[in-house]
């Protein structure tokens, strides 16, 4: 689609709604300016329902009403707007989220409490999920693995959908039209007798891609077409005994055309997803009830890209990971010491993939138990730890402290220390990949030993660079100890909170190079020896001017180093070319940090009700300060003078809904309302114009 036709769907949509305006206004419908009451429960910071408002830890609740009046459509979207939460691009080009700094590949991705599989290079496609079923997301900061284990190091976010409340027919359907020939559809409906209930949510969601660099082959984001299928089933037997039971299916169609100067290439990557979720909840008493879970999730991709001229590959690979989980645990409210929360678990996963010679499997069997009191009237403490005993890494415990101290009704200091860890993945573990254009090898630690060996006889190794000895102990998990320390406060219109945090990682997994090969090139392998640490604070401020316009605003400022280079820098070891040409050395103010990590990013919303016409109007700018992408002087830090920044920048998002009669709402809006673009973030297309039409029964 045009550029020119989304202008005119856009401005066809505001002239749509001026019209109708006035004969709305004579019409007799429920009164829009009716807010519901915010529900502030959330469930995954403790796995118990808790307010918001008392909460020890650092959380961040996403509304169904937010999501809905801001027009976002993807997980991505209404992340990317949340405080010290990003969502970036990598070096492969797929999306990730930081968290205070922290990469995608330690922050567990949930939905109703059971986790996703399916990662390229550590990654989640957060575009993967459709939000049309949600009833809010949470956001848990900081390590969370006395609670939910290996991948939650760094955090958790928990997408937790909507139930059935009515035994009348509940629901709706929406189409969206957007830049690219983005089109957006949701069915949903739900109902509930006095037994049972059930929901069902379909979603088509595509676009025909777009190119932000025409002068190269290829389109930055390929044409695809995504589907999703969420059917969900609630039983009660009785009033002690009830099921939740919910199957989703993902699959998406995506082109993979690339045309050269020599040759032109197609094919297609296509994905397929989907879980099984069971849970029984078991009252046995006023104080006591368990909770009986099965899960199992698949994911599947498979990409190929060949050239029908030549018959030459360009790419193909396969990828299959399968998920089995059994979970029991057990919520015990006593009379005056608080609840205590216990689990017993196990967990089966494989993958099967394209670089590996097998399948491989990993099993590990998981205890945990926290205790959520109050010590003193004003004072909460949560004490909690888990232990994991995994096939391939030693055994981990991870225990937590959250504490909450409410100094009056306005005010309240809040902390919490918690130790997070990471295991090794399959990749780290089994990798076996030889580039076959460059000709450089690259070993998981588990099979370093054989495949080096099976190069040596083949004559393709020069010399080896490390001690095999090195290899003789397991890749240890990566880990981390956080520590969070702020304040609440709220009063009147008024409402706010600050977060301090410190995220020390050691045992990072990276690579290495353990050998040369005759070729010229290297082999690679993995090792633990990276310690690196995230620290700054975070500010969230609200303020309701009227009982119909509310302003919001956030800030984070980030610190995120590689301790190593610390040291290096300390010990006068690093040096670089300034302007002038000069080898001058690096100084601490030099260095600037991790890639792809801003030191500062903010946010502002501001979102109006306009009873009167049953409308309302939101705008939400989010600033990203600059970042470096990788080091461009061979130092081997990222310091002031390497060339590799993006400029920081502001985006801008807009979204207007009016509501017609008591059934249909229109809604105009744009993303990316300031058209910034920049060739070095693929995830910044220009401004993105969308009508959406939804229709409530």
């Amino acid at each position: 689609m045009s550029l020119n036709k989304n202008y005119f769907y856009f401005y066809f949509s505001l002239f749509l709604i001026g019209f109708t305006q006035a004969q709305d206004t004579k019409t007799t419908q429920k009164d829009s300016s009716k807010v519901e009451r915010l529900d502030e429960v959330i469930i995954s910071a403790t796995r118990t329902p808790r307010q918001l408002s008392s909460l020890p830890l650092p959380v961040t609740l996403i509304s169904k009403k937010q999501i809905k009046q801001t027009g976002t459509i993807r997980l991505n979207e209404i992340l990317s707007e949340q405080t010290g939460v990003i969502v970036v691009p990598d070096e492969s080009g797929f999306e990730g989220i930081q968290i205070q700094g922290i990469g995608a590949e330690y922050v567990m991705i949930m939905i109703d409490g059971v986790p996703l599989v399916g990662r390229s290079a550590g990654n989640f496609d957060l575009s993967r999920l459709a939000v049309g079923n949600i009833k809010q997301i949470e956001v848990v900061k900081g390590p969370s693995s006395a609670l939910y284990g290996s991948e939650a190091l760094g955090g958790v976010i928990n997408i937790i959908t909507d139930k059935p409340k009515s035994e009348e027919l509940k629901g709706n359907a929406s189409f969206r039209v957007g830049s690219f020939r983005q089109l957006d559809t949701n069915i949903n409906i739900d109902q509930k007798f006095e037994r049972l209930g059930y929901s069902i949510f379909l979603n088509r969601f595509s676009s025909e891609g777009y190119d932000l660099t025409p002068e190269t082959a290829g389109q930055t984001v390929s044409p695809f077409e995504n589907y999703t299928l969420n059917g969900r089933l609630f039983y009660d037997f009785n009033a002690h005994l009830k099921l939740f039971s919910s199957t989703r299916y993902y699959t998406q169609n995506q082109e993979n055309n690339f045309e050269t100067t020599d040759d032109i290439f197609e094919g297609e990557s296509k994905e397929t997803e989907w879980n099984t979720h069971l849970r029984l909840n078991h009252k046995w008493n006023d104080n006591l009830r368990f909770e009986y879970e099965f899960y199992f999730t698949n994911y599947k991709a498979i990409e190929s890209s060949q050239s029908p001229i030549t018959d030459n590959v360009l790419f193909s690979s396969d990828f299959n990971q399968h998920l089995l989980r059994l979970e029991i645990r057990s919520i015990y409210n006593t009379n005056n010491l608080g609840t205590i929360t216990s689990g017993i678990g196990y967990q089966y996963d494989t993958l099967d993939r394209t670089f590996f010679d097998n399948q491989i499997n990993f099993n590990s069997q998981y205890i945990y138990a926290q205790w959520d009191f109050d010590v003193l009237d004003d004072l909460n403490l949560i004490i909690g730890a888990r232990f994991d005993n995994h096939s391939e890494y030693s055994n981990q415990l991870s225990p937590k402290l959250a504490l909450r101290y409410n100094i009056n009704e306005n005010l309240a200091i809040k902390g919490s220390v918690g130790y997070g860890f990471k295991a090794p993945d399959f990749r780290q573990l089994y990798f076996d990949f030889t580039n076959s254009a460059v000709g450089y090898t690259v070993f998981g630690y588990n099979v370093v030993s054989d495949k080096l060996q099976e190069l040596q006889n083949a004559g393709q190794i020069l010399d080896i660079v490390v001690p095999f000895e090195q290899f003789n102990n397991p890749l240890k998990a990566e880990s981390s100890v956080g520590i969070n320390v702020g304040a609440a406060f709220k009063k009147d219109k008024w409402k706010a909170e600050l977060n301090l945090f410190r995220n020390d990682f050691k045992n990072l997994i990276d690579t290495q190079i353990i050998a040369r090969k005759i070729n010229g090139q290297n082999v690679f392998s993995y090792r633990n020896f990276d310690e690196v640490l995230f620290t700054g604070l975070e500010l969230d401020v609200n303020f309701n001017w009227t009982d119909n316009l509310s302003l919001s605003g956030g800030y984070q400022l980030l610190y995120a180093y590689d301790k190593r280079q610390l040291d290096r820098i300390e010990n006068e070891e690093v040096f670089t070319i300034d302007n002038s040409g000069r080898t001058v050395l690096v100084e601490r103010s030099d260095y600037f940090g991790l890639v792809n990590r801003s030191r500062h990013t903010a946010n502002f919303k501001a979102f109006y009700t306009i009873p009167k016409i049953k409308s309302n109007i939101n705008l939400r700018f989010i600033y990203r300060s600059k970042y470096g992408q990788f080091d461009t002087n061979g130092n081997a830090i990222l310091d002031t003078y390497d060339d590799s920044f993006v400029n920081g920048f502001v985006t801008a998002n807009f979204a207007f809904t009016k509501q017609f009669g008591n059934h249909f709402d229109l809604q105009v809006g744009a993303n990316n309302l300031l058209d910034y673009k920049d060739n070095n973030i693929p995830n910044l297309n220009g401004i993105q114009l969308f009508s959406t039409l939804n229709y409530n029964f």
